[in-house]
């Protein structure tokens, strides 16, 4: 038996800041477990601060936090901005309007179910009604199935960032 569901998207409410914190959490402990270069940490403040700190942001930015929620209960998320350029970023860009995906997370219970592919066309419509042109989403290199998410959403990569540990 296939069960059927409705997901509703709703822009962020302080009544649901509880839910945030829990699924920045569940992606963090996500982060952490495929981190191979083990960089990633969940410091005793993070549930407290981060969903502030992120949701600060997107205030400060011109952003929106959107939620995914089915039978009452947020299954995912996802943040984006409207970041303004730098000063001198003329010098070497174009510089088109471009949102930015910041944070998007679907529970583990509810993936595969088509939440992400709305959470991220709700965002990308916003951008588009904000007049960007472009949508940039950085992904950390160890999560394929972020990266293949993307993949599948028409999104490429144009930039990497390479890291090296120093020894002695």
């Amino acid at each position: 038996m296939r069960l059927i569901f409705i997901i509703k998207v709703i822009a962020y409410e302080d009544k649901y800041l509880e839910d945030v914190r829990d699924l920045l959490v569940e992606l963090e402990e996500y982060l952490i477990s495929i981190d191979k270069d083990g960089l990633d940490r969940m410091h005793p403040n993070y549930r407290e601060k981060m969903a502030l700190v992120d949701l600060e942001e997107v205030l400060n930015n011109h952003g929106k936090c959107f939620l995914a929620i089915i039978n009452k209960k947020v299954v995912g998320l996802i943040m984006g901005i409207i970041p303004e350029y730098g000063k001198y970023d003329y010098l070497d860009y174009k510089c088109p309007k471009r949102g930015v995906i910041t944070e998007l997370v679907v529970s583990k219970n509810t993936r595969g179910k088509g939440i992400g592919k709305t959470l991220i066309t709700t965002m990308e419509n916003y951008f588009k009604l904000e007049g960007c042109e472009y949508v940039l989403v950085d992904v950390f290199a160890y999560n394929e199935k972020a990266i293949n998410f993307y993949k599948k959403n028409s999104y490429h990569a144009r930039m990497y960032t390479n890291i090296k540990k120093l020894t002695n």
